[in-house]
């Protein structure tokens, strides 16, 4: 049974190959409609005026068959009448001159009279020596009947052209006495040359036929296309996202409906699309891409996660509101905040949430974040650093410059949609965030507070340079917590840190 499979497999090996070849060199991977319906209107007009062409020919052939066979059934049947009387009064010199008459016309061969012996008494023209015999024999037994023989042959003419021939043979009678009989040989050329006409007429005709239909179904292939192109343009666009791209042509076909289908879904994606950047902008994009791609099963509930948190709060923001007019506070905070956004996308934070003048960011949810108290560090240092160089600009021009305290935390966490059905919002809760609040509470300006615990991490302890802050006693946590100060980076990262914040300062110079 293996060796039958072995041997199976070996020969149908190469018709897969060249199924293979076939299909990747010989089929072309696009091949236009256009062309397609130019072929199969070739296919279809060629058929069709190959079989009406047979029928026609073949009607025909038989037609003048049968015209020829009556006449030459009616001047064998004269011959055979005008001679009988010549045979019986053994009147040769009048048979030689009727034969001779009658040879002489248009498309005769040859005439000849036979004795019912089989013996030749006049003969004028070719004669069909080979068949005589048999014509004869089929005559007399049929000879009651006064059956028309025939049989076609090949001969030469006059001018020695081959020729085909077909012979009639008829008894001739005298008062029911057998006296012989008349053969009278017909060429058929002239059928011939007439159905040879027939077949280049319809020849010719199915050319022009078949241009004419490939002309015609390439310029509607062409129509037809032209709004499949228009279509396959559309759905280029709206694969590369721009849903404003569309088609104005109004059509009352199935293309238009799909028109107008087509435009209907780029709307709706625009829409989407829109919706989705004004979400983005309350909620992060990771988030509103999550909501927005599975909006039937946005509910209540959530996950424990491993990740990281980091709070970072203005130092003195109540003084500072009731000095300063609200527009100018406000936009002091936008101004920050977006500094804080473009410093958490660099190490794939997402913005929890904004709370006045505190900011909350999330490293390791929604998306999973392997390296997420790694980049919680960075982030906070790197945002340490920014504000040191944004504040200094201000202070240069003469503006007001503001100071964050910050608390960076890492645990397991609850994370997913909190609140009521009516309202909910997607965050994290649970003792690590809250230790995270508390150490960004016990911070001052321009510090960065993280646990021993934290700090502890074979990972995180040899990247910064930190030192023992201080132990407190928070509420609600019955262990005393011991407190770092982180102050920087190590030197090998610096250098990085300082051209990303080359970069985002160049996105967003400070004023």
């Amino acid at each position: 049974m293996g060796n039958l499979q072995k041997i199976l497999m070996f020969c149908l090996a190469p018709i897969a190959r060249l199924k293979t070849f076939v299909r990747g060199h010989l089929i072309p991977k696009h091949f236009p409609i256009a062309y397609k319906l130019a072929i199969i209107m070739t296919l279809l007009i060629s058929c069709g005026m190959i079989i009406l062409g047979l029928i026609i020919v073949n009607n025909q052939t038989h037609l003048l068959q049968k015209q020829m066979n009556h006449f030459a059934d009616t001047v064998v049947e004269q011959l055979a009448d005008n001679s009988k009387e010549l045979i019986m009064s053994d009147d040769i010199l009048s048979l030689m001159v009727v034969i001779s008459n009658l040879g002489a016309q248009e498309n005769i061969l040859g005439t000849v009279i036979y004795a019912d012996d089989g013996q030749i008494l006049a003969s004028s023209g070719v004669v069909p020596s080979d068949e005589i015999y048999r014509l004869y024999n089929l005559s007399k037994e049929n000879e009651d009947k006064k059956s028309h023989f025939q049989l076609q042959w090949k001969t030469n003419s006059v001018d020695g052209q081959a020729v085909t021939a077909v012979s009639y043979i008829t008894p001739i009678k005298f008062q029911n006495i057998l006296a012989g009989h008349a053969l009278i040989t017909f060429s058929t050329a002239e059928i011939e040359q007439t159905i040879l006409g027939m077949i280049q007429t319809i020849v010719a005709a199915t050319i022009i036929m078949i241009l004419l239909g490939v002309f015609v179904s390439l310029h509607m292939g062409r129509r037809i296309s032209k709004p499949l192109h228009e279509l396959m343009d559309v759905s280029r666009e709206i694969s590369k996202g721009n849903y404003q791209y569309q088609i104005k042509e109004q059509r009352n076909d199935e293309i238009g409906s799909l028109t107008e289908e087509l435009n209907r879904m780029a709307d709706g994606l625009l829409e989407k699309t829109q919706v989705e950047n004004a979400f983005s902008r309350y909620v992060s994009k990771s988030i509103a891409k999550e909501i927005m791609g599975n909006l039937e099963h946005v509910k209540l509930g959530g996950r424990h996660v491993e990740a990281s948190v980091l709070f970072a709060d203005i130092v003195g923001f109540t003084e500072l509101s009731e000095i300063h007019p609200a527009e100018k506070i406000t936009s002091i905070l936008n101004d920050y905040f977006s500094y804080i956004s473009l410093a958490s996308k660099i190490y794939q934070g997402t913005i929890d949430k904004y709370m006045g003048d505190c900011v909350m960011i999330v490293f390791g949810a929604p998306e999973e974040d392997n390296l997420h108290k790694l980049h919680s560090i960075y982030c906070a240092v790197m945002i340490h650093k920014l504000f040191e160089r944004i504040n200094e600009i201000r202070i240069n021009s003469g503006k007001l410059a503001v100071s964050f305290r910050i608390g960076v935390n890492s645990g397991t966490m609850l994370a997913g949609n909190l609140g009521s059905t009516e309202r909910m919002q997607y965050t994290v809760v649970g003792e690590s965030v809250n230790l995270a609040s508390r150490l960004q509470h016990i911070a001052k300006g321009n510090q960065i507070i993280i646990s021993r615990e934290f700090y502890n991490d074979p990972d995180i302890q040899w990247r910064l340079t930190a030192k023992k802050h201080k132990t407190i006693k928070l509420k609600g946590i019955k262990e005393e917590i011991t407190t770092y100060m982180v102050k920087d980076v190590i030197a090998l990262y610096q250098e990085q840190m300082d051209e990303q914040i080359n970069e985002i300062l160049r996105i967003k110079p400070a004023a």
